[in-house]
């Protein structure tokens, strides 16, 4: 069966920005820019994803579109007979279900907090009634498993009816609508009255901040912030490789699509610190800027129940928030796809009806871990199911997947140097140079290689 390609370029770049795009650039960058001293953490997030990002993103592309394979039988196509590079295609398989395990659960919230805010659940609503939704909400097994199961059928849903007609249609007009809310909500945010602060908390970088939260812990939830928000290493990118063809080369095309994704973090900023310090009084129950996850679900809420037209603006905001995890969703689960296919020969719609099952009964322990399975405490009082497997995909097949990507593009052993450029370089546009070939040969994975050994120091010791 001859291989299935994208309709166009923008559908590439939209199909894999929105891969990129997700609860990582709109909730938790937002509240790592406040707990880490605002502009300066934004100057450093950037510099990172240029020199960490980009490189790893056009490996991964390089090689899906060499081996027009998904990630679970791209190494095959390339690898030295004999070699053992293929053990990872299985993993970046396993990763995959390993992300989508928590994180439809993630996008279920945004549906519901979608429905509170247009429902005018919040409208009249104290302080602490906002704050405590979020608890009832984690209470209620329930509910999160019907939002959870409505994610997991309707994206596994589109996905069957082919790459063009399903993911690559759906994805187009969502991304396009995403952007165009998150532009009107930026601007309605920056044109409210008392909103500077916010904007030169946010823009301006300020080394007393910085200093304030510790130089090294801002550079290094920098570049940590940076490395996680394109999802490399599990082989997320690379499925989209294989499905475009040799018209432009690929460092480019990578440059295109972390610039999107940076679009989108910066807009959340610029949506969210300006109403932030525009409505102090949202935050008198003492939740400020700083507050951490709670920022989006329980901030913001209020911030809205003080604005003119709040539930319309909190509405808007909402469905951006579910826009943007959805969009993840929708490109691992073709990422999930696609390997089944490869390794069963299905067809897509036996492969979506089969994962439908298989994913909501793997994506359960987490919806019950805050309620049924409370008890449960992996990493000590107060962790839960979600933290566990975060910290497998974070801290584990991220970063060490990103380094078999490395090592596999840039070492003899692997597929080598002169292969990935020779790819990466086929067609117009921006071309990988043999000036970068020390530094993503040796410095690269070092770094890589810190950030994976800092995860670990930071969640046991």
């Amino acid at each position: 069966m001859p291989r299935e390609r994208l309709g166009s370029r923008l559908g590439f770049i939209l199909l894999s920005a929105g891969c990129a795009i997700g609860v990582g650039n709109v909730w938790k960058f937002p509240w790592m820019v406040g707990q880490y001293g605002g502009g300066a953490f934004v100057v450093c997030y950037v510099l990172f994803l240029l020199i960490l990002g980009l490189p790893i993103m056009t490996m991964e592309f390089a090689i899906g579109r060499a081996s027009q394979k998904s990630p679970v039988r791209a190494y095959q196509a390339l690898e030295k007979p004999g070699s053992k590079w293929h053990i990872h295609g299985y993993l970046a398989m396993i990763g995959n279900y390993l992300l989508m395990m928590f994180y439809t659960t993630v996008c279920g919230w945004m549906l519901y907090y979608f429905y509170l805010t247009v429902s005018g659940r919040f409208v009249g609503a104290t302080s602490e009634q906002v704050q405590a939704a979020f608890p009832e909400m984690l209470g209620k097994p329930v509910v999160m498993a019907v939002c959870m199961v409505a994610v997991v059928v309707v994206g596994f849903m589109i996905n069957s009816f082919g790459l063009q007609g399903g993911l690559e249609r759906v994805t187009k007009v969502m991304m396009i609508i995403l952007l165009a809310i998150m532009v009107i909500l930026a601007i309605n945010s920056i044109t409210t009255k008392g909103s500077g602060e916010g904007l030169r908390f946010y823009l301006i970088p300020d080394l007393g901040r910085m200093q304030e939260c510790g130089i090294a812990n801002v550079i290094v939830a920098a570049m940590n912030q940076a490395f996680f928000t394109l999802s490399l290493g599990i082989g997320a990118m690379a499925i989209f490789g294989s499905y475009i063809g040799k018209g432009r080369a690929l460092l480019g095309e990578a440059v295109n699509v972390a610039i999107l994704d940076t679009f989108v973090a910066f807009t959340a900023g610029l949506i969210i610190f300006p109403a932030c310090f525009a409505f102090p009084a949202a935050a008198a129950y003492n939740i400020p800027v700083d507050s951490g996850p709670g920022l989006v679900f329980i901030t913001l809420p209020n911030i809205f129940n003080h604005m003119a037209l709040g539930r319309l603006w909190g509405s808007l905001f909402f469905v951006f928030m579910a826009f943007a995890a959805f969009s993840t969703v929708l490109a691992v689960f073709e990422n999930i796809m696609s390997c089944c296919m490869d390794l069963t020969g299905w067809s897509r719609k036996k492969t979506a009806a089969i994962n439908i099952v298989l994913m909501i009964l793997l994506s359960l322990p987490c919806v019950l871990g805050f309620n049924v399975w409370s008890g449960f405490q992996p990493f000590g009082a107060g962790s839960n199911v979600l933290d566990l497997e975060d910290f497998l995909v974070s801290n584990i097949w991220l970063p060490l997947g990103s380094l078999v990507y490395l090592l596999f593009c840039t070492s003899r052993c692997g597929w080598g140097w002169k292969n990935f450029k020779e790819e990466a370089n086929e067609g117009g546009g921006l071309k990988v140079k043999d000036n970068i070939r020390f530094y993503v040969s040796y410095i690269l994975p070092i770094i890589v290689l810190i950030i994976f050994a800092l995860g670990i120091k930071d969640k046991f010791f």
